[in-house]
């Protein structure tokens, strides 16, 4: 496994993490679209929050 499929992996992951977490909480495809944008900033700022 090279670098960039353990960063497209991660990427992809903190997508669906983020997009996962921001529905079950907001209900709102808007707000989860918003949140899979940010990614891995969104799931951080959700661990420290929460």
């Amino acid at each position: 496994m090279t670098r960039v499929e353990i960063i497209k992996n991660g990427v992809t992951f903190g997508t669906v993490l983020a997009v996962t977490i921001s529905f079950s909480i907001n209900k709102s495809v808007l707000w989860a679209i918003f949140h899979g944008l940010l990614s891995w900033v969104y799931v951080i700022y959700y661990v420290i929050v929460y």
